[in-house]
């Protein structure tokens, strides 16, 4: 039951993504485009994402616990640090170059579209480099957590 309500709450996420038109990176960049052909739609996906969301978070955190879990996973830190600020400082960078998020490119790769292919896998040559060198390197002394 757990794995279903996962796999369902995911293709919620993707056929919302897929309606929203989130899947298209020109419509994301026209959101950036203030001088241009501004697009407000991501405005309008962001802000109810944040409505669903805060309503989400009210009827859950009345429940003494979840219901597959023995308690809620939720984070607790609330330090604005180097590694926070740099994984956000690229996180943007990448989205307003490519028109791709991360959460709007894993369900774009039904697509097949060719762009979308370059995205994700260099997405995930980032993050596996990334990990290597803050586990190796002088990143692991910059990017430590208090």
């Amino acid at each position: 039951m757990r794995l279903f309500l996962i796999y369902l709450a995911g293709l919620g996420f993707g056929v919302g993504i897929a309606i929203s038109g989130m899947m298209n990176p020109a419509k994301v960049l026209n959101f950036f485009d203030f001088a241009g052909i501004w697009d407000p739609t991501l405005l309008v996906v962001m802000v109810s994402a944040l409505v669903v969301t805060a309503i989400g978070y009210r009827l859950v955190f009345r429940r003494e616990r979840p219901l597959f879990s023995p308690r809620f996973q939720v984070p607790t830190s609330r330090t604005i640090d180097a590694k926070l600020v740099g994984g956000a400082a690229v996180f943007g960078i990448g989205w307003g170059i490519s028109g791709f998020c991360p959460g709007a490119a894993l369900p774009a790769l039904g697509t097949g579209d060719p762009a979308v292919l370059i995205f994700v896998g260099a997405m995930i040559l980032g993050i596996l480099l990334a990990r290597a060198a803050i586990q190796r390197s002088w990143l692991a002394r910059v990017f430590a957590t208090a």
